[in-house]
């Protein structure tokens, strides 16, 4: 009888030593092992060292790959150890509302603070189109991102095997190198702390409430406002125990009063001239803040502005004070 010969897949080929073929499988999950790692390690800059890391772990590991589950479940099981090494020394990340009350009145002098890890925006482009899935824009979501920060590492890890990309308890204990019973346990504890620190309602539903119209309203009117100097424009856009933080530095407001305060005394008064590009970031509408530049004679990056609403109105103001982040999101660092 004559042998059938079949041709080898891109799977045969990659264990074979094909980094071309190698690349082709893992092109198309690049984007989600991403946001994985961002929400391991709160910050997409750290995200891509780890992806690249995990990465090449895989490569050099793929003729262990036995193929008895998914490649894409073998590489998230990667991805996941290698957020975990990176952890395993380092503080985690906080915002300022981690780090001590609310100020009352406007802090000025409001410097940046070195010493804290701070969690980043995430660039959330292929992530909060329409074709996304909805768990996958859920999941990159500031104040889930924030929650999960609250966990120790394995909890964190074992609750986004599970919840966000449905890992089954053994598998996950397989992962992390545990037993099933403290999989479970950990869960337990997880889902307690994030269901305390995460609001019930998910921006997801919040902007779909909203509505497209009243987003591009919101995003619209709240750079008006800061080019404009307006304060009444502002405070019809918030809402009454509306919060306003600004990483890296500790200072942040809590209600409306307080965070009007701040904003009449530094960005309405005191910076000067604004520009503002809109963008989107966490899966929530954001603003990219410019601040004029004498130096350099146009108007400089200054914040990346996370906005979050509730009932159509800004519940949450998170401005990203760095220019760094910038180029994550594809934005000019000047206009």
């Amino acid at each position: 009888m004559e042998e059938v010969l079949t041709e080898p897949t891109e799977l045969d080929r990659a264990r074979g030593g094909d980094d071309a073929a190698f690349t082709r499988l893992v092109e198309p999950l690049r984007r989600e092992l991403h946001a994985h790692c961002y929400r391991m390690l709160g910050s997409a800059h750290d995200a891509e060292d780890a992806l690249q890391d995990a990465l090449l772990r895989a490569w050099r590991g793929l003729p262990r790959f036995e193929g008895r589950g998914s490649l894409r479940s073998w590489l998230y099981a990667v991805a996941t150890r290698t957020c975990l090494d990176l952890v395993e020394h380092r503080a985690r990340r906080a915002l300022p509302v981690d780090l001590g009350p609310a100020s009352e009145r406007a802090v000025p002098d409001n410097p940046a603070v070195a010493d804290v890890a701070w969690l980043g925006p995430y660039p959330d482009a292929g992530l909060a189109g329409p074709g996304a899935r909805y768990e996958q824009r859920e999941a990159v979501e500031l104040a889930f991102v924030a929650a999960l920060h609250h966990l120790p590492a394995n909890q964190r890890a074992a609750l986004l095997l599970f919840e966000v990309l449905g890992f089954s308890a053994a598998e996950i204990a397989d992962t992390l190198g545990a037993s099933t019973a403290a999989v479970n346990s950990a869960l337990a504890r997880a889902r307690r702390v994030v269901a305390e620190k995460a609001p019930s309602m998910s921006q997801q539903r919040a902007l779909r409430m909203a509505g497209d119209a009243r987003l591009r309203a919101v995003v619209s009117d709240f750079a008006t406002a800061l080019e404009r100097g307006d304060a009444d424009l502002l405070v019809s856009l918030l809402t009454e125990d509306v919060t306003w933080s600004m990483p890296p530095m500790r200072h942040w407001y809590a209600g409306l009063e307080s965070v009007l305060d701040f904003a009449v005394t530094v960005p309405l008064t005191a910076c000067g001239s604004w520009r503002h590009l809109p963008t989107s970031a966490n899966a929530q509408p954001a603003v990219a803040c410019y601040l004029w530049d004498e130096e350099a004679g146009a108007h400089a990056a200054w914040s990346v502005n996370v906005l979050t609403l509730r009932d159509g109105l800004i519940a949450s103001i998170t401005s990203f004070a760095e220019a760094a982040h910038f180029p994550l999101f594809g934005l000019p660092l000047t206009v």
